[in-house]
């Protein structure tokens, strides 16, 4: 099958997941569920370009494993943490601000997430489609990237998570390991996941393409959804936050300034 196909099958089974989201965030008003839906269905997107796709079989089994394990593995922690909890604030800010529309505004802010997402799954698409096989060298980093990664994210959402968890931690700053060097380093760690591709697709003429990923990744959290939003909140209800971004790197883990 060819990519174009491949990709217009994923389209249309990402536009009818994020619909069905869409339908049931108006029943609970809570959009925050879309938050682990698109981790799902991003990692559904990767195993579907393998399993579609005509390029080298160890190309695309890394692809599709990278995907799912990560998808499954985000997918799960956002689950977990906005399953009948309140809605995030980032969403209810949304609601609040459009009023009367938020049905139908919410219902393209849905079908936006489908286009970022299949943007990101070109990091997926290219290798499944690689005629030849990686480089032993590039294989290794690809996978040694996404361990660090993965692991990493996963590292630093359970030291939150623990933090959260402590009385004694209520309303305070999270300092705790990773954190301690980072005020963001699930974002990190997340932005590293996808140079994994990079390094799988070295070698294929469309291996560029998966710069866009990890770029758009990084913009993301950098400049729109991600750290600004989040920290506009965090400094204004959370005392000792503001000298935490004073001395604390933003987003690549770093000694903290005294």
């Amino acid at each position: 099958m060819s990519p174009a196909v491949t990709a217009l099958i994923a389209l249309i089974l990402l536009v009818l997941i994020f619909s069905a989201v869409w339908a049931w965030q108006l029943k609970t008003e809570n959009a925050g569920m879309v938050d682990p839906v698109w981790a799902y269905s991003l990692g559904l997107v990767a195993v579907l370009y393998a399993a579609l796709g005509t390029g080298d079989p160890l190309a695309r089994g890394l692809s599709a494993l990278g995907g799912l394990v990560w998808g499954a593995r985000l997918g799960t922690h956002l689950w977990k943490r906005n399953y009948g909890k309140p809605e995030d604030a980032r969403y209810h800010r949304f609601r609040e601000q459009w009023g009367d529309k938020a049905a139908s505004k919410m219902f393209w802010f849905f079908q936006a997430q489908v286009v970022i997402s299949m943007l990101l799954s070109i990091a997926f698409l290219v290798p499944s489609y690689r005629s030849t096989t990686p480089a032993p060298g590039w294989a290794l980093l690809a996978v040694a990237l996404w361990v660090v990664s993965v692991a990493g994210e996963g590292i630093a959402d359970r030291q939150l998570e623990r933090f959260k968890q402590d009385p004694a931690s209520h309303g305070q700053v999270c300092r705790v390991g990773l954190w301690r060097y980072s005020r963001h380093p699930n974002y990190f760690f997340e932005c590293v996941h996808w140079l994994a591709y990079i390094a799988l697709s070295i070698g294929t003429p469309w291996g560029w393409f998966t710069l866009l990923p990890p770029l758009l990744m990084a913009f993301l959290l950098l400049k729109l959804s991600g750290i600004p939003m989040l920290e506009e909140s965090m400094a204004k209800r959370r005392p000792g936050y503001a000298e935490y971004m004073r001395t604390t790197s933003a987003l690549i883990p770093w000694p903290p300034r005294h």
